[in-house]
């Protein structure tokens, strides 16, 4: 026991160093619309592997061209992860589903720093509250990405952390979720359908990921809107909620060797060995940025997410 504290303690003061590209987090970083660039841009990528089954993707292709049909229009918003997440998701919409696209992630930010009304409490301005960007983009699906913010880092979870409190932390995780849902349907007027992008496993509070999970299932559910299991792509086919380093290459990782860290072994990484939450490969900086470099885990979960909203159009 003595052994797994010490560790566990290890971790989260290591994370702790990571304040500009994670939970916990800058939320410094601005929101980016593809294809402008913020920095260092990562090469461009492969073309993405198809999202669904060819006949599919060649009917909705043919569907999205036909005049009078416009292709959807996704907002990505979220934490540490869509930030780093954002441009390749985007590159896939793009590709995979000819869609428009706009991204307005924050670090380490949790559901309510999107919720109008929290202000100052908050780490996102009024200007990019899902609410605001709704009524100014009137996106046919907003796609929410957030870890889960477990650490009080931000100032409208009130100090309510997992750690102290954890029913505390669950039902008003339950609660922002609904209000969140609830302030989309209303500035949309109903048309926007909200996508919960499911979490990958974590090695410190494997359960705390399952019941936010549980969540976004629910409220899904409750409310019409779609599920992306993004964090079963990056989880062991032995167990969704295990957390691993590194998984077997896919064939398209295969094929492209840039998603394929370790060829000899067919063993690609999901994670640096410093950071246990993040899935780009390069080193944290000061600012927060989309992923400078090819990833395989952001490229799982973009392609997962892709799908979803891939099968909904």
């Amino acid at each position: 026991m003595r052994k797994r504290n010490l560790w566990n303690a290890g971790v989260l003061a290591g994370l702790l160093l990571l304040g500009a590209c994670g939970d916990p987090g800058s939320g410094d970083a601005a929101p980016a619309d593809l294809p402008d660039a913020t920095g260092n841009a990562a090469p461009p990528e492969p073309s993405p592997e198809p999202s669904v089954a060819p006949s599919t993707t060649t009917r909705q292709r043919a569907a999205r061209d036909t005049p009078g049909k416009p292709a959807p229009e996704v907002l990505y918003l979220g934490d540490s992860l869509a930030m780093e997440n954002q441009d390749v998701l985007g590159t896939h919409l793009k590709e995979g589903l000819g869609a428009r696209y706009r991204s307005a992630p924050y670090s380490g930010t949790t559901l309510c720093d999107y919720l109008d009304g929290t202000g100052e409490d908050s780490l996102v301005p009024d200007k990019d509250k899902a609410a605001a960007l709704v009524r100014d983009r009137r996106p046919d699906y907003v796609v929410l990405q957030f870890w889960g913010n477990a650490w009080g880092y931000t100032p409208c979870m009130d100090g309510i952390t997992y750690d102290e409190a954890p029913a505390k932390y669950f039902d008003r995780y339950a609660a922002d979720a609904r209000r969140l849902a609830a302030q989309i349907r209303s500035a949309s007027g109903g048309r926007t359908r909200v996508v919960w992008v499911l979490q990958g496993p974590d090695p410190i509070t494997p359960d705390r990921v399952r019941r936010v999970n549980e969540i976004y299932e629910a409220q899904a559910k409750s409310s019409g809107g779609l599920l992306a299991d993004a964090g079963k792509a990056v989880a062991p086919a032995s167990g969704r909620y295990t957390w691993v380093e590194k998984l077997p290459c896919t064939s398209y990782e295969t094929k492209n060797p840039a998603y394929c860290t370790e060829p000899g072994r067919s063993l690609t990484a999901l994670h640096r060995g410093s950071d246990y939450l993040h899935f780009c490969l390069a080193p944290t900086t000061a600012k927060s940025r989309p992923c400078p470099v090819r990833s395989p885990g952001i490229r799982r979960m973009a392609a997962e997410i892709t799908r979803a909203v891939t099968k909904a159009s």
